[in-house]
């Protein structure tokens, strides 16, 4: 489909409508990293031009259009395509802009219409996002505190900030906006969403996750949830100083971790952060080191220059031409990978990485939907079963057992906070039970005046076993790193 043809399609004509910088952390290997000290942490990222902010913010303070603002940009939409239809190149934003400007000033001049400057600006970027972008969510996009977007039907869009859930007053014109908007998404991933596959997931040019579900199996109409891609390449600092979701200790520990090549699963709920932190560990592997990636929807965002990364397919129309997770991770097996990084498991392919990991692929990662670490292994030891090679418990546990040597435990806690709530070191096989033995933890002692947990990290007192493993790889692991803490002075809890 042209653009022309896509532009026709995306106008909308409403009923009634008459004629119609915080701080960002120095990515590891820029400066040392020590334990026990503070990290350091760059200076606040240049803020945005002055007029994009003015116009995103216009634009995002609309809440509810009136009856002449909807039928302005109407008018307005329907002579850009009768005028300029041809000239319309959405690599040229600004003179696309410009015209809708001058047809705005024409509309207000033949009809007599006043509008304030902000409602002008509003109306310009609505009809502009219409054209070229993804009508309303543009603007929450562009918010750089929204982490997600959750529209549950057209007039009810909810966005995230700050780990809390709040209504926001952008809504969508009509259903039949939304589905336009949904289809654009589905399709610049090459994806479709009817009545016959009404469930799909896709991603926006800058990474985003999107989860699409429509009628039948919705109800209340189309659904859209949104996981916003973060533009900052967040580091170790940021975990520690920034978000206070590590010690300086935990991290100085998963580095070596990494480092020495040892096989880490990242366990935790939805939304717990998982992938941001597999991102964090991924960037202590050194360059020379090939790495390839398999993901279901490409989320990581790698700094090695030696990366090649896999993304899965659905099946088409016909039901044919799908590439599962389990056929990548096959695949990379003969790409001669240092070390493989599975966004994460979800079926049969934990088998596969397991043997990856068994058979010279050392260091390898993944994530995995669990609460805690003894969770984490019996839902590994579900996936295994579900690759249907029918092996019996008791090989599985001990193929868990040798290939996986650490869990780092996410959580996202009350107020929306995210913790590294656990570190648990696997340490083989005991009465036919895999075991593991925690060398880090987040105690929480409370929860602070505005609704949010609050508490402190410290270790158990416990050694790895593998701490001679670690000092032969070169890691100076240090035994006091593992020394417990007192519980701190109320004023040093987070």
């Amino acid at each position: 489909m042209g653009l022309l043809d896509r532009v026709k399609q995306n106008q909308t004509v409403p009923p009634g409508a008459a004629g119609n910088g915080p701080a960002t952390a120095t990515l590891p290997g820029a400066t040392p990293y020590t334990p026990q000290t503070s990290i350091p942490v760059a200076q606040a990222a240049a803020p945005a031009p002055a007029a994009a902010l003015f116009q995103r913010a216009a634009a995002a303070a609309g809440g509810e259009l009136t009856p002449a603002f909807t039928a302005a940009k109407v008018q307005i939409h329907a002579k850009l395509i009768e005028k300029f239809a041809d000239e319309i190149d959405s690599s040229n934003k600004p003179g696309v802009r410009e015209k809708i400007v001058e047809l705005a000033e024409e509309y207000f001049r033949t009809t007599a219409m006043t509008m304030t400057k902000n409602d002008k600006e509003r109306l310009v970027e609505s009809v502009l996002d219409d054209v070229l972008g993804l009508g309303p969510l543009e603007a929450l996009l562009a918010d750089p505190n929204i982490t997600e977007i959750m529209a549950n039907h057209p007039k009810q869009i909810y966005v995230e900030k700050s780990g809390e859930p709040i209504l926001s007053s952008v809504t969508f014109e009509s259903e039949r906006q939304m589905r336009q908007v949904i289809d654009r998404i589905v399709s610049l991933v090459g994806r479709r969403v009817d009545e016959s596959t009404p469930i799909c997931d896709a991603r926006l040019k800058d990474g985003s996750r999107v989860n699409v579900v429509i009628p039948p199996i919705a109800l209340k109409g189309p659904a859209l949830t949104i996981r916003k891609f973060a533009k900052e390449k967040w580091g170790p600092a940021d975990i520690v100083n920034r978000f206070r979701s590590s010690s300086p200790e935990i991290m100085t520990f998963l580095r070596s971790c990494v480092r020495a090549r040892l096989n880490i699963l990242v366990s935790g709920g939805t939304g717990s952060g998982k992938t941001t932190l597999l991102n964090i560990l991924s960037s202590f592997i050194p360059e020379n080191e090939r790495l390839i990636t398999c993901e279901d929807a490409a989320e990581l965002q790698l700094q090695q220059p030696h990366w090649i990364q896999l993304e899965s397919r659905p099946p088409n129309v016909e039901g044919k031409g799908a590439v599962p997770i389990r056929e990548l991770v096959k695949s990379c097996l003969r790409m001669r990978p240092d070390r493989i990084i599975v966004g994460e498991c979800r079926g049969g392919e934990a088998l596969d990485m397991l043997q990856a990991m068994n058979t010279g692929h050392d260091g390898s990662m993944s994530t995995l939907h669990a609460n805690n670490p003894k969770e984490c292994l019996v839902r590994l030891e579900t996936l295994v079963l579900q690759a249907g090679q029918d092996l019996p418990s008791r090989a599985i546990r001990e193929t868990i057992g040798s290939a996986i040597h650490l869990i780092v435990q996410q959580s996202r806690l009350r107020g929306g906070i995210r913790r590294i709530v656990s570190v648990a070191e696997v340490t083989g096989m005991k009465d036919g039970e895999v075991t593991f033995q925690e060398l880090f933890q987040f105690k929480q002692v409370g929860v602070n005046s505005e609704g949010k947990a609050i508490g402190y990290h410290t270790a158990t007192g416990v050694l790895p076993a593998r701490m001679e493993h670690l000092r032969a790889e070169g890691e100076d692991v240090q035994e006091q790193l593992f020394a417990p803490i007192r519980q701190p002075s109320p004023d040093k809890l987070y």
